[in-house]
């Protein structure tokens, strides 16, 4: 394993899509992305993502100098082209006047059309609720995942993400999983370990369970509940593709046409104001709301988000660490 710190792993970032010709206001959104993945120990949406960035370029399917341009689209609503560029900067080009209406109108939704996504939502979700709101967001991917009672990829990843603001400087609670019984990345990461996979993740191309991880690739992921994680994938496809204008996940795929790059296609985002719905009774029901979360934690279970908290606060310390045949790849990338 290679350790280093946050900022020279930043540095490691910021110099890989810098070589590879991503403009400035890219890297930098890019770069802030997959550093929350890795600081809070999420592998397969950390450091390691820079390869589908620098493969998804090379196969021209993404902007390296992309603008989004914002469209204030209705009272309710903002839209943002990104323009075939990341979805990371089409977020934050977004999110200034996403919270603007949500605290003059309570709710508020925040489009963002022809982007290419790679990352964890929770990244965007705890953006959100460091402004005071609640946030929830879910986007399609590329068709890699098989309906329930289904054999062949038609779904995507299609993740969900919720953010709560809690008071007194305590983080935010965030869930955020996709669909599927697990994150493509992970298969991935199992792939490149060489390691099997548990029993229940995926099948191969003729329908058939599977543990190799390189098999599952080249079949189907399986959603997550069976067809109660199928009808949720369903519905993402719906409200996060055609409801807002933009591909779902099988059109994904297409456009992607076997580059074997990022999935292209829009997001969702919604925003709500507490002190709009709540007025004067706000600390009242934000108090309720800390209840149910002590409820749950003196039963001994753990509150979604507790680890990766964990996580931040230990690299923010000690740093991160990496196989060394990634940062050696990387080092490759980043010309140094």
């Amino acid at each position: 394993m290679h350790r280093m710190s946050l900022e020279e792993a930043e540095v490691l970032a910021k110099a890989v899509l810098n070589a590879q010709g991503f403009n400035q206001e890219q890297t930098h959104a890019l770069s802030q992305a997959v550093i929350a993945g890795q600081r809070d120990e999420c592998h397969s949406h950390g450091l390691y993502r820079l390869l589908n960035c620098v493969k998804t370029l090379a196969a021209g399917k993404v902007v390296a100098n992309a603008q989004p341009e914002v469209h204030d689209h209705a009272p309710g609503i903002v839209r943002v082209d990104a323009k075939g560029g990341f979805s990371q900067l089409a977020f934050e080009a977004g999110l200034p006047i996403l919270t603007a209406k949500a605290r003059e109108q309570g709710i508020a939704a925040l489009a963002i059309n022809h982007c290419v996504h790679f990352s964890a939502l929770w990244v965007e979700i705890e953006a959100i609720t460091d402004q005071g709101l609640v946030a929830l967001a879910c986007n399609p991917s590329h068709a890699w995942v098989a309906p329930a009672g289904g054999n062949r990829p038609l779904l995507g990843t299609n993740p969900l993400a919720f953010g709560w603001p809690r008071p007194n400087g305590q983080p935010p609670f965030i869930f955020d999983f996709a669909t599927s019984a697990i994150a493509r990345g992970d298969i991935e990461l199992h792939h490149r370990e060489n390691k099997p996979i548990p029993e229940g993740w995926g099948i191969d191309r003729l329908g058939q369970h599977s543990q190799n991880p390189a098999d599952v690739l080249d079949g189907a992921l399986l959603t997550f509940g069976g067809h109660k994680g199928s009808a949720l994938s369903i519905m993402i496809e719906l409200i996060a593709g055609p409801l807002i204008g933009d591909l779902t996940s099988a059109e994904s795929l297409a456009y992607d046409d076997g580059a074997g790059a990022s999935p292209y296609h829009g997001e969702l985002i919604l925003a709500m104001d507490p002190e709009r719905f709540l007025g004067s009774t706000l600390e009242d029901y934000m108090a309720r709301a800390e209840d149910l979360f002590s409820s749950i934690i003196a039963q001994g279970a753990r509150l979604p988000s507790q680890r990766r908290y964990t996580a931040r606060q230990r690299t923010q310390k000690e740093g991160i660490s990496i196989p060394e045949s990634l940062y050696q790849e990387l080092s490759r990338l980043a010309r140094l």
